[in-house]
């Protein structure tokens, strides 16, 4: 490859059902099917999807270019999965104009509609994920990210170092009353700190005030909780459960709770699922929500999803797995068995 030329991922499109999408075409309209217009059309979306993903890798640390990646690709993957079934819906029921109004199926194209209108919910879902694609490392870091414990370690790192360079700086100053010749800053960092210091308010000013030491340590706190919880997260046994009609699942590998029923649940369940965070997913067929300790605690308001045992959703998180408690004893250090005993006197 030549010299400052950028390598550009290849982009991986995914099959476009080309018969459901001319099927569907001839059930509701009376033009032609133009041949590869489905195709044509899904390829066309997913190339702006990856120009957008291209131009977010510009702009943010290398670090962030596999998640961008990996989110382009769920996004063609799901597009794809979503129109084919789109074009399945379109070509169970014909349109009144097809079919002319005799003998129409009313319940069958009451039933399309509510499919179409569901996997419309899908798309819009997968519509998010561009919107996901052009946030990815601007901001905070997603417990969903594979890395997010390694990259909060970088932030820490930066955090801590920031820390004791402000300290020091400040001794510095004490000493010599003055920043030139510090070497823990550069020419322009001395000058920008030189003209704060010179608009302060404050009668004695230093190079960091007290508060900019007190919030930077607040933040070297919150990194740290963040990731004693990502890593006993990441620890957890999650275990799932059935209840009366469905069961519940732990998807580790996408960091999803997701609720399988065996039918359609009413509106009444419906409504109080997407009322506790949770949210269809066609394309795996289950309600679902992030994969954290607030989701088991919305488990555990669900009265739709009580475990047949009775007991709430997170007391089966509670429970220590045995596996992991035997390697934990054999871990331990054994006592030596011919090691002097302690007699204890005679009671």
């Amino acid at each position: 490859m030549a010299r400052g030329t950028k390598e550009v991922e290849p982009i991986n499109y995914y099959p476009i059902n080309e018969a459901a999408a001319r099927r569907a075409k001839e059930m509701n309209s009376f033009y032609d099917y133009k041949e590869g217009s489905a195709t044509e059309e899904y390829r066309g979306m997913v190339d702006k999807a990856a120009a957008l993903a291209e131009r977010q890798k510009a702009r943010v640390a290398p670090m962030y270019h596999e998640k961008i990646d990996r989110l382009l690709d769920t996004y063609a993957r799901k597009l794809a999965e979503n129109m084919n079934h789109g074009y399945a819906i379109d070509a169970r029921v014909p349109s009144v104009m097809i079919a002319g109004p005799a003998n129409f199926p009313v319940g069958k194209k009451e039933k399309q509609n509510q499919a179409r209108h569901s996997n419309m919910e899908e798309w819009r879902h997968i519509q998010g994920l561009l919107e996901k694609i052009q946030s990815t490392g601007m901001g905070g870091i997603s417990a969903d990210d594979p890395a997010a414990i390694e990259k909060l370690q970088k932030k820490l790192d930066g955090l801590e170092r920031s820390q004791l360079i402000m300290k020091e700086v400040n001794v510095y100053y004490r000493k010599h009353k003055t920043l030139d010749g510090c070497a823990l800053l550069s020419p322009e960092q001395i000058e920008q700190l030189k003209a704060a210091m010179a608009s302060s308010y404050r009668s004695s000013p230093k190079p960091f005030e007290s508060y900019q030491l007190t919030n930077n340590n607040a933040e070297i706190r919150r990194v740290k909780e963040r990731m004693e919880q990502l890593s006993r997260q990441a620890e957890r046994e999650f275990s799932g459960w059935d209840f009366d009609g469905g069961h519940v699942e732990m998807n580790r590998e996408d960091n999803r709770l997701q609720v399988f029923f065996d039918g359609k649940p009413d509106a009444d369940t419906r409504a109080e699922l997407k009322g506790n965070g949770f949210r269809w997913a066609p394309s795996v067929g289950a309600w679902q929500r992030q994969l954290t300790d607030n989701a088991i605690r919305a488990a555990d308001r669900l009265d739709c999803i009580k475990p047949l045992s009775g007991e709430k959703p997170s007391q089966f998180q509670k429970k220590p797995s045995i596996l992991k408690a035997m390697q934990e004893h054999d871990a331990e250090p054994h006592r030596e068995t011919n090691a002097p005993v302690k007699k204890q006197p005679e009671r």
